[in-house]
This record gives C-alpha cells, structure tokens and sequence, in this order.
C-alpha cells in the first residue's frame, strides 16, 4: 500500500511540475501586461491623472501593480512590476525590465490592502540608482509625491526638484505619495521569463534589446502619452 502511495505521488508531481512551470513563465508576462493597463487606466482621465509635461520630462518610470500589504507583518509591502527608461536618443522607450519592491511605506490610508504604483525618475542621476541592483527610495530631497492633473506648472519647486515623484491607486481613487523606505531590486528570474536569458535591468535599458512582443501595449501608450521633439 505504501508502495502505491508513493508511486501516486511521484506520477502527481510529474504531471503537475510543468503546469508549474509554466504558470511561473506566465506570470511575468501577465504582470507587464497588467502594467500597461494600470498605465492606461490612469492616463484616461486627464484630469485626475500623471500630468503629460512630467512625462515628457521623466527618464524613466516604474509600474508596480498591486502592490500588496502584509498580512503577518505590520507595514510590510511587496510588489513585482516593471521599469523602462527613455532612448539613448531621447524618442521612445526601451525594453522593459523587472523589478521588485519590498518594504518602505506607500501610505494604504485609502483603506486597500493593494494599491497600484507609480514612479517618474526625473533626472540621470536617479535613473543610475534605479538601474542598480538594487537601491532603496526616501533618501531625504529624493522623493516627492507628484503632482495629480494635466499640467504640474502649479507644483511648488521642492516636488519638482525630486529625482523620482510617486503616485498611487487604490479602490480607485489615485493620489500623490511621498515613498519612504521601500527597496527595489531588479527581478532577474522574471527577466530570464522574458527574454528566455539571465539579463539585468541595465543590460536591457541601455543595449537597446528587442522588447517581449508582451510589451508593445506599454510601450506603446508610454509614447502616446510622453511624446518628446528630438533634434
């Protein structure tokens, strides 16, 4: 009888090891595209959403979308999404690559237990550290929460002087954050998912890489909505 239990057993974990598997290469490509709505959504109410010259201006964006709360553990937060940094060129957008957030505070006040994320690096030298293996937000001057609207020329000069300004979602309601504490770390097993090789984010930002046909929609809307004039 025994014998025959652990026969049973082994032929279940056969079988269900590349169901497994293949729900695991899935996910990454379900979550980019998850990114490109979250993107979208928020994009189509201008009046309530990423003001368009701070896009324009921005050198890269991370999307995480839903970023969830601990159940076990009081303030922690854990998320998986994506980033893309502008062209050598300035036109356009480059692959995107994985990341992943863990800790710091996104302010869940609104009453989620998941909220969407959003982050605009503003200059080359926030764009350095994002491209790190990892790095972690908060550092006094080098987050604000961003602005909400289709222009930000109200903004006082202390938000527009952040490296990075961050927005979130929750239960529909989207707002400004001031990000604290969270570290982000490239997701080099998601990325192995994508691009079928082992690549870090700053390989895929500045080689110019083919983006996963999972990222069209993406990037796609990220030049609708941040069309920059290059020389």
């Amino acid at each position: 009888m025994r014998t025959l239990v652990v026969v049973v057993l082994t032929c279940l974990a056969l079988t269900c090891a590349p169901l497994i598997g293949d729900a695991k290469e899935k996910e990454p490509v379900k979550r980019l595209e998850e990114s490109a709505t979250v993107f979208s959504e928020i994009m189509d109410t201008p009046d309530n959403s990423i003001p368009q010259d701070l896009l324009e201006m921005a050198h890269c964006i991370v999307i995480v979308p839903g970023l969830k709360k601990g159940a076990f553990i009081v303030g922690a937060q854990y998320g998986k999404g994506y980033l893309s940094c502008r062209n050598k060129n300035g036109a356009g957008w480059s692959a995107p690559g994985a990341i992943r957030i863990e800790g710091g505070s996104v302010g869940f006040q609104i009453g989620g237990s998941e909220t969407d994320l959003v982050m605009l690096v503003m200059n080359q030298r926030g764009a350095e550290k994002l491209l790190s293996s990892e790095f972690t937000v908060g550092a006094e001057g080098e987050v604000a929460a961003g602005p909400v609207g289709r222009s930000s020329s109200a903004e006082t000069d202390a938000s527009m002087r952040a490296e990075i300004l961050s927005w979130s979602r929750s239960r529909g309601v989207f707002a400004g954050i001031a990000l604290k504490g969270a570290t982000l770390r490239e997701d080099l097993d998601d990325n192995e998912a994508l691009y079928g090789k082992r690549l870090d984010n700053r390989g895929i930002v500045t080689t110019g890489i083919a983006p996963p046909s999972a990222a069209a929609k993406l990037l796609s809307l990220l030049g609708r909505y941040s069309w920059r004039q290059t020389n």
